[in-house]
């Protein structure tokens, strides 16, 4: 990240107070550095979104989606068997994505699971605009099943 880049340093701290956010578990917290709008895509065959097992999954679009989809990964995980670990994190100009691995315990049949992952995100205006998540959705999926 150029230092020098007004954009990347926003980029930077929208994405850190994302990281703070997720990690203190508010879903309308979180939701709040949502634009309306924003292009939230999860990286997962698309009959597979929406299943009764893993509801969370689904594209997005709204604020209020942000935070029903964190509240979902509330309910359908153990947070008292979750850690996520954020290893990195590339900011260029208003793009940033995070890389990291995910370590959840599902609650239906309390298989845990790790996934690697890899956040896109984009900010404008101090809001995020692009949420594109690829994560190991085997992983998930048989956690689950």
């Amino acid at each position: 990240m150029d230092r020098n880049d007004p954009t990347a340093a926003t980029t930077r701290i929208v994405v850190d107070d994302l990281l703070r956010r997720i990690a203190a578990g508010d879903p309308d917290h979180i939701a709040g550095l949502y634009a309306d709008g924003a292009d939230w895509k999860l990286d997962w065959p698309e009959s597979e979104h929406g299943r009764p097992a893993t509801p969370w999954i689904r594209h997005r679009s709204s604020r209020a989606d942000a935070a029903e989809h964190f509240r979902r990964l509330g309910e359908y995980h153990v947070p008292e068997e979750a850690a996520t670990v954020v290893e990195r994190v590339l900011v260029d100009g208003a793009h940033a994505v995070v890389f990291g691995e995910i370590r959840q315990t599902a609650r239906p049949t309390r298989r845990a699971y790790r996934s690697r992952f890899a956040l896109h995100l984009t900010v404008e205006d101090g809001l995020i605009t692009r949420h594109h998540v690829y994560e190991d959705s085997l992983a998930v999926a048989q956690a689950f099943e």
